[in-house]
């Protein structure tokens, strides 16, 4: 406790001026990686604020319908990102389907507006951990999303149910006889 009072004490205030503030000016904390020293702090123990969702998807319902996680997330399995549909992808399907539900009909209202929907981030590595993920190789050697992803048919919204460590990764890649070599993720 006495040690996050002292960093918040040490670390700017944040408001609508801090929040626009270019990156060339200097902090008062010394730094290159990090904007506060609390932020440091926080990435080096892995504690990052959970993600709050504009709209309430639940992965159960969609999986449960038959929907595999390549059909929403297009490109998992040729590049390094599993994409977020847009919203015009999603109403492909709810311009007819459940379009008396609560969620579905936010979802109809960031599409009258024109807006994607401003999803959160929920997985992904730190800056400084120099990590370039790439799905495509782990999709073709036949790794289920849920060993990283955890089971998303039990799931409505998406939240981190596995701790992406350099430990966790080392050890899925000894398990599976993949390389351990520093450049295979590191570059």
């Amino acid at each position: 406790m006495v040690l996050a009072a002292l960093l918040e004490r040490t670390s700017p205030a944040e408001g609508p001026d801090t929040a626009s503030q270019s990156s060339a000016q200097v902090s008062p904390v010394f730094t290159p990686a990090h904007r506060t020293v609390l932020d440091a702090v926080r990435e080096f123990f892995g504690r990052r604020p959970e993600p709050v969702q504009p709209i309430a998807y639940t992965h159960k319902v969609h999986l449960a319908n038959g929907l595999q996680c390549p059909f929403c997330h297009v490109g998992v399995d040729q590049g390094p990102d599993a994409r977020i549909p847009s919203v015009n992808f999603c109403m492909t399907c709810h311009q007819a389907v459940a379009t008396d539900k609560p969620e579905i009909k936010k979802l109809a209202a960031y599409m009258a507006r024109g807006e994607d929907v401003p999803w959160q981030r929920v997985y992904g590595f730190a800056p400084s951990a120099h990590v370039k993920f790439n799905h495509a190789p782990h999709i073709r050697a036949g790794v289920d999303c849920v060993k990283c992803h955890g089971d998303m048919t039990q799931r409505t919204v998406a939240i981190r149910t596995v701790d992406h460590t350099m430990g966790f990764c080392i050890g899925c890649h000894r398990e599976n006889k993949a390389s351990v070599d520093c450049v295979t993720c590191h570059y």
